[in-house]
């Protein structure tokens, strides 16, 4: 498996679609109008004004690595991995470098009145109804529109949403964070009362997910601090050098009586890497235990055997 460093995973990050097609795969270019593309095997997807947006499935985005992940279905590694070969081999004619934003203010998706969408999926991922329930009453959940996504809010100490990370309810799998959002400011639950432990996890859906498994086995969900780290945590290519992820250095900062993390990680290479690397950089003040589904690849995983729902069967089955 290969490893990137921070600073190679930026730079596959900042290439645009139009720049990659016209680079990489001029084949898959086809002029459509006036500054306007789409391509050859989807004629629906157009690019233009540096933004694509696939429009038979409500998509879109501005990068090329983007594009690979949700149109070609790549594993975020295996998308960086072929961006940065491209570049290695032909440097892009016109790439360039962004400009970089400072001071970014969140763009909340708009709200729609109804919650009946993200309920009824977040109930076919097998999670709890109270649980969403509480999370809709908080504003820690809404829906938006006018697609209908589920849209996951973090808040700052000020109760201020800085981050909001937005999920398709349909089989489109659109993943996306709202712009402006900063991953340090995550999606959580906070514990009603006060404790010294955290436990961490890669995706709101699994957090959600290990709540609804306490809940089935009688436990004080509510008396747990759960918190994601929106997305996959990326180690550096040695180890120890590896950073803390700004959700965790976040938290632990706002909360000093922390002395105990438990790594709810995936049980893949990625998940393991990563509960490896925390363990090998977090203060040695903390207890860290690693503490992965005891079935399936993730949290949701072992939640929807343990209730009998075949989620990713039915979701095969409906692309």
């Amino acid at each position: 498996m290969a490893y990137y460093q921070p600073e190679e995973i930026q730079k596959a990050k900042e290439m645009d679609l139009y720049t990659y097609l016209k680079n990489y795969e001029p084949e898959e270019l086809v002029h459509f109008s006036r500054g306007t593309y789409m391509t050859r095997t989807h004629d629906s997807l157009k690019i233009s004004n540096g933004m694509w947006y696939w429009f038979s499935r409500g998509i879109g985005g501005k990068t090329a690595l983007e594009y690979l992940i949700q149109v070609r279905d790549y594993t975020f590694i295996q998308a960086v991995e072929t961006i940065l070969g491209y570049s290695k081999e032909r440097p892009p004619i016109t790439y360039q470098q962004p400009k970089k934003v400072q001071n970014i203010r969140l763009i909340l998706p708009k709200k729609s009145e109804t919650t009946d969408r993200v309920m009824n999926y977040l109930l076919s991922r097998g999670i709890d109804k109270d649980i969403i329930s509480e999370c809709i009453d908080n504003r820690l959940i809404y829906e938006d529109l006018p697609n209908h996504n589920v849209v996951f809010v973090g808040y700052d100490k000020n109760n201020v949403p800085r981050y909001a990370g937005v999920r398709a309810t349909n089989n489109s799998r659109y993943m996306k964070d709202a712009y402006g959002s900063h991953k340090a400011f995550s999606f959580k639950l906070d514990s009603i009362e006060k404790n010294d432990t955290v436990h961490l996890f890669e995706s709101a859906i699994d957090l959600l997910s290990y709540a609804t498994l306490n809940k089935m086995d009688n436990k004080e969900w509510y008396n747990d601090n759960l918190l994601s780290l929106a997305g996959v945590y990326q180690p550096a290519k040695k180890i120890d050098e590896s950073k803390i992820p700004l959700a965790l250095n976040y938290y632990l900062n706002q909360n000093q009586n922390i002395k105990k993390i438990y790594l709810h990680f995936d049980n893949d290479s990625a998940g393991r890497i990563a509960t490896m690397a925390l363990k090998t950089v977090l203060p040695k003040q903390y207890e860290v235990i690693d503490d992965p589904p005891k079935v399936g690849k993730d949290f949701n995983d072992f939640l929807c055997a343990k209730v009998g729902i075949n989620y990713k069967k039915r979701y095969e089955k409906e692309r």
